[in-house]
């Protein structure tokens, strides 16, 4: 598969598919849902060390998402980065949780704009529509 974003997958490595999280998702919707999560993680610069390369190993095919769940490593490493968004929740002011708020919903707002976009490609019509005989040569009818 073609990578969209960033630098992942490496050379001669494919990125997995949707389907290939449906034995951790509870359909169709959450897998895509935790592969766009993945894809946002792996390319996320702040997400460097364990977290992004958990992603990174999943997107790849190298490691199973049940891996990573199983994995001390990176269950831990999920577990400080909640306590950090914990944390940095908690010493917010009001005004600061206003401002999140709005670009929570604008981020919101652009995430549903790209999901409709996504469905509309994928539930529309194709441009490459064969609706009759291909023509031969540069002339007009055979007679």
């Amino acid at each position: 598969m073609t990578n969209r974003r960033g630098s992942r997958p490496g050379p001669g490595e494919r990125e997995i598919d949707d389907s290939e999280l449906m034995d951790v998702a509870q359909g169709p919707e959450q897998a895509h849902s935790l592969h766009k999560a993945l894809r946002t993680l792996a390319d996320n610069p702040n997400a460097s060390g364990p977290l992004q390369e958990m992603a990174q190993g999943i997107l790849s095919g190298r490691m199973g998402m049940t891996d990573a769940i199983k994995s001390e490593r990176y269950m831990d490493a999920l577990g400080d980065r909640m306590t950090e968004i914990r944390r940095a929740a908690e010493s917010q002011t009001m005004e600061d949780r206003e401002a999140e708020r709005e670009k929570r919903e604008q981020w919101e707002r652009k995430r549903d704009e790209e999901e409709q976009k996504e469905r509309a490609e994928h539930d529309g019509p194709s441009t490459n529509l064969v609706t009759g005989p291909k023509k031969r040569g540069r002339g007009g009818h055979r007679g």
